[in-house]
């Protein structure tokens, strides 16, 4: 059991040691195929120092809402770390406390606690952002439920790490309709809730146009250091299920040993570098849809769930 607690305590501070560098080599990597010549990868580290050494300026018209926000869109993610198979191929001390529908609902609250905080100071910007930043939780948030539904229904299980296991036993369930249809929607999600483009540019700060940098436009200080660092770990828990959950399932420690773990560090780094790679190809070569498109983009990620449960319900 110590050794357990002690893999996931690694887990969840790998994750949030290296959610900063994959945000900035995915940023760094785009830039370098627009030809430009971009921030250095470890930006946003130095983004986060020095808003973590800044004073907090807080909204008079604000309430208890605004200051407990941050906290609570932080931890959501960060409790998901130690829910899924991050490093290990089997199940850790807190494994069973949420299945893959849980997860969903978790990572939707932080989602829920965000939209509440930037319309909570009263400023004209932050619900104007915060009414589109809805609008887009409010079609992704039920592809987050659905989808995290669809891994659990295609591979008949709940729990993250038997959903794992069951697609290295199965290696024909890993090319079944089904399983390839998921794969698209999840990565379909991972370009919504990334704030990657084409739903979404992260890097624009054009008040009437932002959509996710918008919900922490009115924080300074720690509480903006922690809502950007939360972006940059869903992202990588994102990459790190459709990855070790959905797409290579393997490179994880098998055995209870702690070299074994140290050495899937490496080889979990190297799957998300590819992966980031995919997504700089798919940045860099769709322009960004407008606003009244982004309802077209997700509801083809919902429609793609659908098909996949109906495939595997016609498959069985």
């Amino acid at each position: 059991m110590a050794f357990r607690i002690l893999c996931n305590a690694l887990q969840l501070l790998v994750v949030l040691a290296l959610s900063p560098l994959i945000s900035g080599v995915l940023s760094r990597l785009k830039e370098i195929v627009q030809s430009k010549r971009g921030p250095s990868i470890f930006q946003p580290y130095r983004d986060l120092w020095k808003l973590f050494h800044k004073d907090e300026v807080v909204s008079s018209q604000s309430s208890w809402i605004f200051r407990v926000t941050p906290y609570v869109v932080f931890v959501a993610p960060a409790f998901v770390v130690l829910l899924i198979p991050v490093l290990t191929s089997y199940p850790l001390y807190l494994a069973f406390m949420a299945d893959m529908v849980g997860v969903g609902f978790i990572l939707a609250l932080g989602g829920f606690f965000a939209i509440l905080g930037a319309v909570d100071p009263a400023n004209p910007y932050g619900p104007m952002g915060a009414s589109r930043t809805r609008m887009v939780g409010f079609l992704a948030e039920p592809v987050f439920v659905i989808v995290f539904f669809t891994v659990s229904y295609v591979a008949g299980s709940t729990i993250p790490y038997i959903v794992q296991a069951q697609w290295v036993v199965s290696p024909e369930s890993f090319l079944a309709p089904a399983h390839i249809l998921l794969l698209a929607a999840f990565l379909m999600l991972i370009l919504a809730e990334g704030g990657r483009i084409p739903v979404d540019s992260p890097t624009g700060h054009f008040e009437l146009a932002m959509i996710d940098e918008s919900k922490s436009l009115e924080y300074s200080g720690r509480g903006a250091a922690l809502i950007k660092w939360s972006g940059h770990v869903k992202l990588m828990v994102l990459m790190c299920v459709f990855l070790n959950v959905l797409v290579t399932p393997w490179g994880l420690a098998a055995r209870q040993r702690f070299l074994e773990v140290l050495l899937a560090i490496p080889l979990v780094a190297l799957k998300i570098l590819i992966l980031i790679l995919v997504l700089v190809v798919i940045e860099s070569s769709l322009a960004k849809l407008r606003l009244f498109r982004i309802s077209e983009f997700l509801g083809a990620a919902f429609i793609t769930c659908v098909a996949a449960m109906i495939t595997r319900a016609f498959a069985s």
